[in-house]
């Protein structure tokens, strides 16, 4: 099992987010929490259909960094 960097904005009415590894691979929720439950499962829907397609899987390699400014 891996773990997938998900990013996590505010939008102007919810949150949205995506995971830099896995492109297309997106979701929304009213609050920062759904977000990240709704990310959680489009992630394990995403990768299921990536291996029944045959698809590859792609492995983890996104890592989180901060700049000051």
């Amino acid at each position: 099992m891996y773990r997938y960097l998900i990013v996590i904005e505010k939008a102007d009415n919810n949150f949205s987010a995506f995971s830099p590894d896995v492109p297309g691979c997106v979701a929304t929720g009213a609050t920062r929490d759904e977000a990240e439950r709704e990310m959680q499962a489009a992630l394990q829907m995403h990768l299921a259909g990536l291996k029944e397609d045959g698809l590859p899987i792609p492995k983890p390699s996104a890592s989180i960094g901060y700049a000051e400014a």
